[in-house]
């Protein structure tokens, strides 16, 4: 027969895979998984992925020579994240009642993706749909991305990759087809208002998107990076199934990548490790000149998949049920688009104590909780000093010495303190983790955020010195943490830190850490709630108002 030209010969050919003489190897029941451009064909310990003969503008597999040019670019992309997954590209021959795989002795009809077989519920939005994605999954996500994007490839410097222009071509491409599109009327209000405001924030963000692919941001990411593109592979998140078909959709700015993960946790309803996601991320990279762009990217991806829903309705091959379920994702989707356009006014939140206090660990819950961004003094500091974070130094951790003179102390407040601007301009609270002992450098952070005319608090953690010391000496024996802070050094923050002023105070909020993580959490959650919803615990600071 000649090659497979329309979407019933396609599916006519799937219903002939679904027979097991049709493969080389055993196999027990066939199942098939569906989406707007594949089909999958789960066969005892392989999948197939064969394309679909569609051509949708972005994506064109409309001829069996682009099928199989698109099989072997997958193939070839895919095993940069995944290449345990990614086998062969095998041809199918025969007819399409009587298809064979593999088989290279008659006329090929089309092509297919073999991989490995893995359980569906290993995915990670199957593990959030079962409630079991939890935040050491979401920390070991966060560095395995993180990695990837450190080996992409970047964009050369002579290509339209990653330009405003390009980019700007391909939201409004996105939304003119959601206007096109019959929508319930609440959505189509929501598409005309995420209209205005995606043109508003490109004007804003323009430049930004310039510097940055300027930079060497923009590279040859994944491009789908979603939670069902991602699978826990003996406990490691393993990106797969990255776009092939569009270099325009796969060479983006990284924070384009990561913005579709940040996106899907939170349509999962898991904000907290959304937020978590994003703060681990910006930790390895050190990228935070990126959060400028991250809700332009977020909001784009959340109508792509709002598309994406609307394509599969529109196929004639999609069942009933499965339509059904996607007109409630495309409303859903349009609706997280609206909620990431409108965020909470940003704040600026310092935790301060000494070594051991558990400010990290306050940070750390509040950031989830707020949806903000850390900086940590620690992590900082060696970022400063090209030194990797879990390195130690603890013979020079001595007060005074090496990374911790007067000069890199200096250094390091200095980049929080930018680092910090950085998240304000970007709309997003920030939370400054760090010792904070010295009134000079509260002084400072208290001005950036009446520069800002945000919010601004101090969130000071104590606990017994028997905690403290405990504490130090279980970090320093696990040796995972970034902080090389000793006994020693506890010692001679205690006899130096300068205390709160009354002023300080009328805008602080003490928290006694001395308890258990569980219940100290509780605490954290309530008191994020205090901050995002309470002025009088913070000091509300504009330009002229005098510390």
């Amino acid at each position: 027969m000649s090659e497979i030209r329309t979407l019933a010969e396609h599916a006519a050919l799937v219903q002939g895979l679904r027979v097991p003489a049709a493969y080389p190897h055993p196999v027990g029941e066939i199942d098939v998984i569906e989406t707007h451009i594949s089909s999958v064909l789960l066969a005892g310990e392989f999948a197939y992925k064969l394309k679909k003969p569609v051509n949708l503008g972005f994506v064109d597999f409309s001829s069996l020579k682009r099928r199989r040019r698109y099989c072997r670019e997958e193939l070839r992309l895919n095993r940069r994240g995944a290449p345990s997954l990614y086998l062969d590209v095998v041809p199918i021959t025969g007819d399409l009642r009587n298809p064979h795989v593999g088989d290279c002795l008659e006329t090929v009809i089309e092509y297919a993706v073999r991989m490995r077989r893995f359980a569906a519920d290993a995915r990670l939005d199957q593990l959030a749909r079962a409630g079991v994605l939890g935040r050491a999954h979401i920390d070991r996500l966060a560095a395995s991305v993180a990695a990837y994007h450190g080996q992409c490839r970047a964009a050369s410097a002579g290509s339209a990759f990653g330009s405003p222009e390009l980019i700007l071509r391909w939201t409004r491409e996105n939304i003119a087809y959601l206007e096109r599109a019959q929508l319930a009327p609440a959505d189509a209000r929501r598409i005309k208002a995420l209209c205005a405001w995606t043109e508003a924030e490109f004007e804003r963000r323009a430049p930004v998107f310039e510097q940055r692919r300027s930079a060497g941001r923009v590279r040859e990411c994944h491009g789908d990076l979603h939670l069902g593109n991602l699978v826990l592979l003996h406990d490691t998140p393993v990106l797969f199934d990255c776009i092939e078909f569009n270099d325009e959709l796969r060479y983006i700015d990284v924070i384009n990548d990561i913005a579709f993960t940040f996106m899907d946790l939170i349509d999962h309803g898991l904000v907290p490790l959304a937020w978590r996601f994003l703060g681990a991320y910006l930790e390895h990279t050190g990228d935070y000149e990126g959060l400028a762009t991250l809700r332009f990217y977020a909001v784009y991806r959340a109508l792509v998949r709002a598309k994406i829903a609307l394509i599969r309705r529109a196929q004639p091959d999609t069942p009933a049920a499965e339509k059904a379920a996607d007109l409630a994702a495309q409303s859903r989707y349009i609706e997280v688009a609206h909620s990431l356009a409108d965020p909470r006014p940003p704040q600026l939140i310092l935790t301060c104590g000494v070594t051991g206090s558990g400010k990290t660990t306050v940070a750390q819950v509040l950031s989830e909780q707020l949806g903000a961004v850390r900086v940590r003094s620690d992590l900082e500091r060696k970022r400063l000093y090209g030194v990797a974070a879990t390195d130690h130094f603890a013979a020079v951790a001595s007060i005074g010495d090496g990374l911790y003179d007067s000069t890199a102390t200096e250094r390091t407040y200095a980049r929080l303190h930018a680092l910090a601007s950085t998240i304000l301009d970007a709309g997003t609270t920030a939370i400054v983790d760090a010792s904070f002992l010295q009134r000079v450098h509260r002084q400072v952070f208290f001005d950036l955020a009446r520069a800002h005319g945000v919010q601004f608090s101090i969130v000071e953690c104590v606990a017994p010195p028997a905690t403290l010391r405990a504490r130090i000496a279980q970090r320093t024996a696990q040796g995972d943490d970034a902080s090389d802070a000793t006994g020693e050094v506890l010692a001679h923050q205690l006899g130096m830190r300068e205390s709160l002023s009354t002023e300080e105070q009328t805008f602080a909020i003490q928290v006694d850490t001395d308890a258990e993580l569980a219940n100290l959490e509780t605490r954290c959650i309530c008191l994020s709630r205090k901050l995002r919803s309470d002025p009088g615990r913070g000091a509300r600071v504009g330009p002229t108002t005098a510390c």
